[in-house]
């Protein structure tokens, strides 16, 4: 079996310290991909004398001490765009050769990484199962049958299975933090514009977001700090306001827990009881800990699917779902074309609604400074999937839909693994622009996968301490 590709904090190691040479790595990069172009975790690879190219490139011309992501491996969700490859989203009639690289793209290849190849996901983005692809359907790494979670799940399949360091996913509903909850890795979904959604083919443009996956929350940040900036052809971007630079240490922080009354487990018994131990490894780093109450959360996570922004995604994709629906799955046409039901004044119904419950969660937020949730209340497998895939992706969604309607910010790590051997996870939120605030938390409180019940060893992370700017490994 080929050997798992490292860490980005590892692969920065051994670049500085031990003489790795890109050269070196993109021939254990290639050995893992071999069997493994197309299905369920890759849409399109660079071909190896490519990686080869740009590997020597990187060698001969790059410089670890000046380039934070210096021949570090990365894959893309397929639906970012990469100048010269095909952009699919999930969907071989849609698909067009991009002209120029996403500016996230860009940031992350002059920062030195390495672009492996683009990744299978949920159709148009609309799911969170990773059984929505003509491409193939992901099974976790856990195995069991179990699903990958979506949307963005050949990323997070591509980073759990150890073929890159990191991946770009994109979030609208929860497409960054699912996939990595049911495949034991981070999944970091910034802040609503942090990161450039231009060169995105939109879910909700309003709400979505460039997420990643990595191995520990270091890497994660890493990778957030470099592609992070405002491009002018971005009208979603956002710059990080200055009182927000610095960020706030695990001890002083205010933890938010949900009361038992608004936490559903959907009758899984081993979620709750991770849900409770992983609770209990909090309250040991934080100052003190509140009751919160979700149904502020709960109801606006509803209006993405039950109110008209499900009517968004059809912006973008109406002209295609006209002219081509055959071309469209039809659990993801049904999502799609119920989008048609809304008109003008439910937009703005829903939209009054929803500025109604931010401002009940802005209070909330005078309160804590940190809420913990479960990633997913229960996981299921294909087959469970298969059998109700509108209903169950639902309840995947419950603790994840809300994130960007609400402008918060979130950041998914393992929480170990139930007695019947299916992965946990914890997410921690926070209003707009707390990302290193909350990864800091979430180093401390993560678990690293096992596969055994219980509360494995903490994920060894690094972080850097210069507040939000800070970031692991840079040097800046």
């Amino acid at each position: 079996m080929p050997e798992r590709i490292g860490s980005v904090s590892e692969l920065r190691s051994a670049y500085l310290h031990a003489g790795l040479t890109p050269t070196e790595l993109v021939e254990q990069v290639l050995a893992g991909l071999v069997g493994r172009d197309g299905g369920p975790v890759w849409i399109s690879t660079r071909s190896a004398d490519q990686l080869r190219a740009d590997a020597e490139v990187l060698t001969r011309d790059g410089d670890p001490t000046t380039q934070p992501l210096y021949g570090i491996p990365f894959a893309v969700k397929d639906n970012i765009d990469v100048a010269g490859m095909v952009t699919t989203a999930g969907c071989p009639e849609f698909g067009y050769r991009a002209a120029e690289d996403a500016p996230v793209v860009r940031r992350l290849l002059d920062a030195g990484a390495l672009l492996v190849g683009k990744t299978n996901l949920d159709q148009f983005a609309t799911g969170l199962t990773g059984s929505r692809s003509p491409y193939g359907s992901g099974e976790s790494v856990f195995g069991g049958g179990l699903i990958s979670g979506g949307s963005s799940s050949g990323s997070a399949l591509a980073v759990a299975a150890g073929q890159v360091s990191f991946a770009l996913g994109t979030d609208t509903a929860g497409s960054g933090r699912v996939p990595a909850a049911l495949n034991g890795i981070v999944g970091l979904k910034p802040t609503r514009g942090l990161l450039s959604t231009a060169g995105v083919v939109p879910a909700c443009r309003s709400l979505d977001c460039v997420s990643i996956f990595a191995a520990d929350v270091a890497g994660a940040l890493a990778v957030l700090h470099a592609a992070r900036g405002v491009t002018a052809a971005d009208p979603w971007g956002r710059p990080l306001p200055a009182e927000r630079v610095t960020a706030r240490m695990p001890g002083r922080l205010r933890l938010g827990v949900p009361g038992a009354e608004d936490l559903e487990f959907f009758g899984d018994a081993g979620q709750a009881v991770r849900f409770a131990a992983g609770v209990q490894r909090l309250r040991g780093l934080v100052a003190g800990t509140r009751q919160v109450p979700l149904r502020a959360f709960i109801a606006a996570g509803d209006l993405l699917y039950q109110g008209p922004w499900v009517a968004e995604r059809l912006t973008g994709l109406d002209d295609f779902l006209r002219t081509r629906p055959e071309a469209v799955l039809p659990v993801t046409r049904t999502v799609l074309e119920a989008g048609r039901r809304y008109d003008a004044i439910d937009a703005f119904r829903g939209w009054h609604r929803l500025r109604e419950l931010r401002a009940e969660v802005d209070r909330l937020w005078q309160e804590v400074d940190v809420l913990v949730v479960p990633t997913v209340g229960t996981t299921f497998t294909l087959a469970e999937i298969a059998e109700d895939p509108i209903g169950r992706n639902a309840m995947l969604g419950r603790y994840t839909q809300f994130a960007n309607l609400l402008d918060l910010a979130a950041v998914t790590v393992p929480n170990g693994f139930t007695a019947a051997g299916r992965p946990a996870s914890l997410t921690l939120l926070g209003p707009a622009f707390t990302d290193t605030t909350l990864a800091r938390l979430a180093a401390a409180a993560g678990t690293a996968p096992t596969g055994a019940e219980g509360d494995p060893p903490l994920v060894a992370a690094q972080l850097t301490m210069g507040g939000e700017r800070g970031w692991a490994g840079s040097g800046r």
